[in-house]
């Protein structure tokens, strides 16, 4: 898809907002407006992405009738007003995970959205890697066998010293849970799309390996905090995890196990998983990401280098470049609005969506709570028993 009738405004403007101004361009959609905290900083970033229209706060992005759809890259505890005020302007949106801060909000916004006939969408690009869609393919088209284990982990360091910093480990700005809801829902949103299977139960154990951190009086952009070497500071308590263990149940028979961590030294962002079934088993990890293993019982393993010739056809949608041309984390935002605006323009919201909306952002946020529920009360908690 190259060009498109809708027009954008995006808001926020730290380290994911003008990845999302980035996608879009390569789409050939027009980014109207750029909205943050403040009109001075927010003019300062619009000149750098070159953005023509400022706004000082979100609300005032709202009245502007010329945009069609929000993209909402606000921190966490801002995405359910903003997600709700966009809506009730007659607004489409995509939001960054967490859509909201719990399961209460997160049902509004899928019961408001349905009620306006608007168009949602959840950042959960992960989704749109060509080789974790060809393992999609892969495993519904039997090739995997019935899934019996899925494994791995999504592993950082940005976290790891006691003067790394950044609003997500606030809970008011966060919410009440930090490694699991900041990656953990990508890995369990990715693993769940490629098997269709949805988490039903969860045994959890967490853990803060850094109880107290120096908090800088000035703010700092998301993994920025290691280049910080001259600030003042104040020592803070953190309350949320910087690791977790899952042992999940899916629907099925299967049987899964995450690993999250944002405090595992020379992990960047590795998201890996291994899904293991009857026939074969396959491994991806997003720090390789071109690379797709494919392993067998009677007869050599495999390597699959991304290459659409070589690709399901769902996959090959997915990627925009001829095999030895690697496609990485800019290109599944890409992917994923490609989907997301291609839908707005065929205009039939009837149809099933081929992309994350609000009903699995609230989904998430329901696996979140019954992982939050487990670490405290020691013990299984399946998913029905919380959140609306």
């Amino acid at each position: 898809m190259t060009g498109s009738s809708f027009r954008a405004g995006v808001i926020g403007t730290g380290f994911i907002g003008p990845v999302h101004v980035e996608a879009l361009r390569r789409l050939g959609i027009e980014v109207l407006a750029l909205a943050g905290n403040g009109a001075e900083r927010t003019a300062a970033k619009a000149r750098q992405l070159r953005v023509e229209r400022v706004y000082g706060s979100a609300e005032e992005m709202m009245n502007d009738r010329e945009i069609d759809v929000v993209h909402i890259t606000s921190p966490n505890h801002l995405h359910h007003a903003h997600a709700r005020a966009a809506m009730l302007a007659g607004k489409h949106v995509i939001c960054e995970k967490p859509l909201a801060m719990n399961t209460q909000q997160s049902a509004e916004l899928v019961e408001l959205a349905a009620e306006r006939g608007l168009v949602n969408a959840v950042n959960f690009n992960l989704r749109y890697y060509p080789l974790s869609q060809h393992a999609r393919s892969l495993v519904q088209g039997g090739e995997v066998g019935d899934v019996h284990i899925i494994q791995g982990s999504y592993q950082q360091d940005w976290l790891l010293l006691p003067s790394d910093w950044n609003w997500r480990l606030d809970p008011e700005l966060g919410g009440k849970m930090r490694a699991v809801s900041d990656i953990g829902s990508h890995w369990i949103d990715l693993t769940s799309f490629i098997t269709g299977r949805r988490v039903v139960s969860v045994l959890a154990d967490v853990q803060t390996f850094v109880p107290v951190r120096r908090r800088p009086k000035r703010p700092v952009e998301t993994f920025t905090g290691k280049m910080q070497t001259r600030a003042e500071y104040v020592e803070q308590p953190v309350h949320t995890e910087d690791y977790a263990s899952v042992l999940i149940r899916y629907e099925g028979r299967a049987r899964g196990v995450m690993t999250v961590s944002q405090v595992s030294a020379g992990r960047k962002n590795r998201a890996f998983y291994e899904i293991d079934g009857a026939r074969a088993a396959i491994a991806w990890n997003g720090e390789s990401p071109n690379e797709l293993w494919i392993g067998h019982r009677d007869k050599p393993n495999e390597v699959l280098f991304k290459d659409p010739a070589l690709m399901s056809k769902e996959a090959r949608r997915f990627s925009s470049y001829p095999g030895g041309h690697v496609e990485g984390f800019a290109d599944t935002f890409k992917g994923l609005y490609g989907a997301v605006y291609g839908y707005l323009e065929q205009g039939e919201f009837s149809e099933t969506p081929d992309f994350p909306t609000f009903a699995d952002g609230h989904m998430s946020l329901r696996v979140d709570e019954a992982i939050w529920t487990s670490a405290r009360e020691s013990r299984w908690v399946d998913v029905s028993e919380v959140g609306p």
